[in-house]
């Protein structure tokens, strides 16, 4: 009777994640739950100043039928823009249709990877770490680059049938140091502190902002279901406040093969002139235009905790 009981709380336990852990979250829910934590996945660090905030942009123009002008590809992503009426146009891509899925794929390059992948490769990477001890095993920096909806870092859902994972089968590099810190720490401060610093140490870029977007409220939203494993409770309104945080630093929006914010390149026109081959008094304007360089990325260095451009020591 007893093992029965013990199977029916787990069972309740995995249902109860299940039920708070949908697969597309509702940037409605987190505006009426959460009210600034929108604002904060939203940021783009890069381009916001202490004096101004920015957030990311769309970088793709699949949103132009809701306006020409607020959902323009260099458009900064508003929370208006988001909730509302608009509540339900963010939406992961197994969720999408097949002919928008297809126009991403053939415009992007946006494509989804089984979570059977994700495990072969992430396990491949981790079995080299297996036997760190935890402090260094939640600190190691891992990087997913153009990295959609973040599966690597969290596979909160199957990318291809857009179905709950249960926790213990989750794989990514955010999942696996989660279980560790659940598994070995009964401190509810150590714990805190050690899933910060696996969130600190945890990286991913991406192009389109909506990817972006879904990529934050997934390893937010990570953070909340192991919490909810651990402790058997939600996590306090400031504990979210602080992961989102660490989250709008460190998953963040850039062309990775320039290292800057997309579509920040800028084309402008100058004038210069010839002078003539026979009259040297006769000059002729003539078109020229120039590229002028896009906002370079900056990161957070959380052990100066200074921002630092990123590609700091790659060029």
């Amino acid at each position: 009777m007893e093992e029965e009981s013990v199977e029916k709380n787990i069972e309740e336990l995995e249902k109860t994640i299940e039920d708070i852990s949908s697969t597309d979250i509702l940037e409605n829910t987190i505006r009426e739950t959460m009210p600034a934590i929108l604002d904060i996945l939203l940021i783009d660090r890069t381009t916001s100043t202490p004096k101004k905030s920015k957030n990311i942009i769309w970088a793709n123009e699949n949103y132009l039928q809701y306006g020409q002008k607020s959902y323009a590809a260099t458009a900064q992503m508003l929370p208006s823009l988001v909730t509302g009426q608009m509540g339900q146009i963010i939406m992961p891509r197994a969720l999408k249709s097949r002919e928008l899925q297809k126009e991403r794929t053939k415009s992007k390059a946006e494509v989804f990877t089984p979570t059977w992948i994700v495990k072969k490769q992430n396990d491949e990477m981790d079995n080299d770490y297996q036997n760190d001890e935890l402090e260094t095993y939640v600190k190691r920096k891992w990087l997913e680059i153009t990295c959609g909806e973040g599966p690597y870092m969290a596979t909160r859902y199957d990318m291809e049938t857009g179905e709950i994972v249960p926790l213990d089968e989750r794989v990514g590099f955010v999942d696996r140091k989660l279980k560790r810190i659940n598994a070995e720490v009964e401190d509810k401060a150590e714990w805190q502190r050690l899933v910060e610093e696996a969130y600190k140490s945890s990286y991913g870029f991406e192009w389109s902002g909506d990817s972006l977007l879904l990529a934050r409220e997934n390893l937010l939203y990570t953070y909340r279901d192991y919490y909810f494993a651990k402790w058997l409770e939600e996590p306090l309104y400031g504990l979210f406040e602080d992961i989102a945080k660490i989250i709008s630093y460190n998953i963040f929006q850039m062309d990775g093969l320039k290292y800057i914010i997309p579509l920040s390149e800028k084309r402008e026109k100058v004038e210069s002139y010839q002078l003539s081959l026979f009259d040297y008094d006769d000059e002729e304007p003539a078109e020229e235009w120039i590229i002028k360089p896009g906002k370079r990325v900056k990161l957070m260095n959380w052990e100066t905790n200074k921002m630092e451009y990123f590609d700091k020591g790659v060029k």
